[in-house]
C-alpha cells in the first residue's frame, strides 16, 4: 500500500472519532419541520414509538445471542426503563438492546432510504389529525419525539463492540454525531421538553401512557421520577399468550399499533392457539387502511415470527404467502429451534403446517365476514382483494375458495358482487361469464364495446386489477361458464331473451360490402380486419381482438413492462345502423375509391383507439383529417 494510502486510511479512521455535523438527507427538514409543528392530536404517540423502538432493539440483541453468546445480557434480564428528571425537563428512555454504532446512526436517524419520509411526505392529506396516525406506518415513528422536543439526544453502544456515540439534533436540518461514553451496551433516548409540555414530566401521565399503549411490550417498563425508586409500569406479557377472554378491544388495538407501526384500528383479529402435532399461538390483524408498501416488488409479509417468546424475524419467513402479505401481528411456535436460521424456515415441515393452518383460519374468518357483515367485508376486499387474487393465479390449494370470496364492479349497479351472485343473474340463454377490462370501472361502464351488452340486459364484469388480465385465462371457467372478454371475438348476443330487442329488430340498411373493402384498403396493416358489428348500438366504432387474439387490456399491459415490443393489429368494428356508418355505406356503393372514404377510415381508426385510451396513429395526419372533414362540413 502507498504511503498516500496509508496517511488517508489513518486520517479518516481519526476523523471518525471526532464530533460531526451533519445535514438530513433530502426531504428530511420537511418532514422534521411537519411533526414539529403540525402532528399535535396525538402528543402521547412519540412515547409509544420510542417504547417500541427500544423493544425491537431488545429483541434484536436477544436474537442475535443465539449465535452469538457473547451479545447475551449479562447480569440481569433485559428491560426497558424511562426516567424523569424535572429539574433538568428531560424524559429519557433506555434499553440495554441491541444498540448502534456511527454508521448506524447516521444511517438509521439521518437519511431518507430508512426514515421512509417519501412515502410519508406523499400521503400527508393537510389533516392534522389524519396526518399524526401516518407516524409510525412509515417508519418516522423516532422523530415524533420532535412533536414534544427542542432537543433530542441519542447515546448508544453497540452489543459487541466498545465504542459509544452520541447523536444530537434540534430537529432543523442537521444533526451532530460524536464519541460518547455509556457504561453498558444499548440506547438511551433523551428528550429535552419544550417549555408547553410539562405534562410529560408528570409520573402519572406518563405510567399512564405506558399502561394505554404499551402495557402488553414483552419486557418489564419500569418508571422513575427524579432519581427514585423505579417501578414497574407495564403487565410485561406477551399479548398472544393470554387467553382470547382476558384481552380486551382496546388491548388488541393498542398491540397492533405496536406491532404494526400503524395508528389504524384494525379490521379483523385472529387470535388462536394450535394445539396436537404441533404448537403455535398467533395474533394476526387485517389492518384497517392498506400498507403503503403492499404492491412492492418483493412482496415480503410483516408478520413476526418468534420461538418460545423469542423474536427470530419478520422478513421471508414462509408462515404466509404473499397473497395474504397483508397481515401484521405474531406467531410463535413451540417446535422451531431457537437458532433457526431463514434458509431452514423455507424447508421445514412445521413451517408448512403453520402455513397452512394461518391460511385456513384466514379464509374462515373472511367467509364468515362475508356472510354475516357484508359491507365490512367489501371494505376489506376494496384495500385487499387484488392482492387476494395474486393467490388464484399463483395456483394456491385454496383457489377455489379464493374465487369464492371474490368480489367484483359490474354492470349491475354500483356496490360489488361476487362470481355466484352473477350466475344467478345470468339472463336466459346466457352461456358465458362476460368481463370487460380496463383501469377505471366508471370509463368501462360507458365503453362502446358493452352497448349491445346493456342493451339487452346483460351483465358485464368490470375488471380494473391488473392481476384479473392473469388470473381468468388461468381458471377459464367458473361453475361450468366460460369467461369471455366483450373485447374479443364475435358478440353473438341472439340467443339471449329479453332485454331490449328493439335495435334488433330494425332493418341493417345499406350493404357495408363496399365501405369495409375500402375501409380495409384504407387502412391496410394497420387493421386486422374491418367488419359490422353486433356489439354497437349508439358508437359509430370500435376495436376488437380476434378469437385467438390476445385481449387488449393485457396487451396494453404488457407492453406498458416492455413484455412486448408492439401492439397486435386489431378488428375494426363498425355499427351498421349509425348515422354516420349509414351515409360512408352508401357514398361507397356509388364510389369506393373516392377520397372522403379513405379520410374516415383513418378517423374512424384514431376514434376507436382513443375511446380505447390509445393515442392516435398520427397526430399531425389526424389534425389534418379533422380540418379538412370539418371545413367540409362548414360548406
Amino acid at each position: 500500500m502507498s504511503e498516500a494510502k496509508t496517511k488517508s486510511r489513518k486520517a479518516g479512521k481519526s476523523a471518525g472519532k471526532q464530533a460531526e455535523t451533519l445535514t438530513f438527507q433530502a426531504e428530511m427538514s420537511r418532514l422534521l419541520d411537519i411533526v414539529a409543528h403540525s402532528l399535535y392530536s396525538e402528543k402521547d404517540i412519540f412515547l409509544r414509538e420510542l417504547i417500541s423502538n427500544a423493544s425491537d432493539a431488545c429483541d434484536r440483541r436477544r436474537h442475535d445471542a443465539l449465535t452469538r453468546p457473547e451479545l447475551a445480557v449479562t447480569g440481569g434480564d433485559y428491560r426497558i426503563a424511562i426516567a424523569i428528571d424535572t429539574k433538568a425537563r428531560t424524559l429519557s428512555v433506555s434499553d440495554n438492546g441491541i444498540g448502534m454504532n456511527r454508521d448506524e446512526l447516521v444511517a438509521n436517524l439521518g437519511t431518507i432510504a430508512r426514515s421512509g419520509t417519501a412515502a410519508f411526505a406523499a400521503s400527508l392529506t393537510g389533516d392534522s389529525r389524519k396526518d399524526s396516525s401516518l407516524i409510525g406506518q412509515f417508519g418516522v415513528g423516532f422523530y415524533s419525539a420532535f412533536m414534544v422536543a427542542d432537543r433530542v439526544e441519542v447515546l448508544t453502544r453497540r452489543a459487541g463492540e466498545d465504542d459509544a456515540w452520541r447523536w444530537t439534533s434540534d430537529g432543523k436540518g442537521s444533526f451532530t454525531v460524536e464519541p460518547a461514553a455509556r457504561d453498558a451496551h444499548g440506547s438511551t433516548v433523551i428528550v429535552h421538553l419544550r417549555g408547553d409540555d410539562d405534562s410529560f414530566l408528570g409520573r402519572e401521565r406518563v405510567g399512564g401512557i405506558v399502561r394505554r399503549y404499551s402495557d402488553h411490550i414483552p419486557f418489564p417498563i419500569v418508571l422513575a421520577e427524579d432519581g427514585g425508586e423505579p417501578e414497574q409500569a407495564n403487565l410485561g406479557a406477551a399479548l398472544w399468550t393470554q387467553p382470547k377472554s382476558n384481552v380486551t378491544a382496546e388491548q388488541y388495538a393498542e398491540f397492533y399499533h405496536h406491532v404494526a407501526h400503524a395508528m389504524d384500528e384494525p379490521r379483523s383479529v385472529l387470535h388462536f392457539h394450535a394445539e396436537g402435532a404441533i404448537d403455535y399461538r398467533a395474533l394476526l390483524f387485517v389492518p384497517g387502511a392498506r400498507p403503503f408498501d403492499l404492491f412492492q416488488p418483493e412482496r415480503q409479509s410483516r408478520v413476526k415470527l418468534y420461538v418460545r417468546r423469542v423474536f427470530i424475524t419478520d422478513h421471508e419467513t414462509g408462515l404466509v404467502p404473499s397473497w395474504l402479505r397483508f397481515l401484521r401481528g405474531v406467531v410463535d411456535s413451540e417446535d422451531l429451534p431457537l437458532n433457526v436460521s431463514r434458509e431452514m424456515l423455507q424447508d421445514n415441515p412445521v413451517t408448512a403446517k403453520i402455513r397452512a393452518g394461518i391460511v385456513k383460519r384466514t379464509l374462515d374468518e373472511m367467509e364468515r365476514q362475508a356472510k354475516d357483515d357484508a359491507p365490512a367485508y367489501n371494505a376489506i376486499w376494496a384495500d385487499f382483494g387484488a392482492v387476494l387474487k395474486e393467490g388464484i393465479y399463483e395456483g394456491a390449494t385454496e383457489r377455489d375458495r379464493l374465487i369464492g370470496l371474490s368480489r367484483f364492479r359490474s354492470t349491475a349497479g354500483d356496490g360489488l358482487t361476487s362470481l355466484a351472485d352473477y350466475v344467478g343473474r345470468m339472463k336466459e340463454g346466457q352461456d358465458a361469464i362476460w368481463y370487460i377490462g380496463g383501469d377505471d370501472a366508471a370509463a368501462l361502464a360507458r365503453s362502446p364495446q358493452i352497448e349491445a351488452f346493456r342493451a339487452k340486459g346483460v351483465e358485464v364484469l368490470l375488471l380494473t386489477d391488473p392481476v384479473d388480465d392473469f388470473w381468468i385465462p388461468m381458471v377459464g371457467t367458473h361453475d361450468g361458464k366460460p369467461f369471455k372478454s366483450v373485447t374479443r371475438g364475435g358478440a353473438d348476443l341472439s340467443k339471449i331473451e329479453g332485454g331490449d330487442d328493439k335495435a334488433e329488430d330494425e332493418p341493417a340498411g345499406t350493404d357495408l360490402g363496399p365501405l369495409t373493402a375500402a375501409m380495409k384498403l384504407a387502412l391496410g396493416e394497420r387493421v386486422k380486419d374491418v367488419r359490422g358489428s353486433g356489439r354497437l348500438t349508439d358508437s359509430a366504432v370500435c376495436l376488437v381482438a380476434g378469437d385467438h387474439d390476445m385481449d387488449i387490456h393485457l396487451e396494453r399491459i404488457l407492453r406498458a413492462h416492455k413484455q412486448i415490443d408492439k401492439a397486435a393489429a386489431r378488428i375494426l368494428e363498425i355499427n351498421p345502423k349509425h348515422p354516420l356508418i349509414k351515409g360512408l355505406a352508401e357514398k361507397a356503393n356509388v364510389d369506393a375509391s373516392a377520397p372522403v372514404l379513405k379520410d374516415a377510415a383513418w378517423l374512424l381508426l384514431d376514434q376507436a383507439r382513443i375511446l380505447e385510451g390509445e393515442q392516435v396513429t398520427d397526430p399531425v395526419e389526424f389534425a389534418r383529417r379533422m380540418s379538412k372533414v370539418m371545413t367540409a362540413g362548414l360548406g
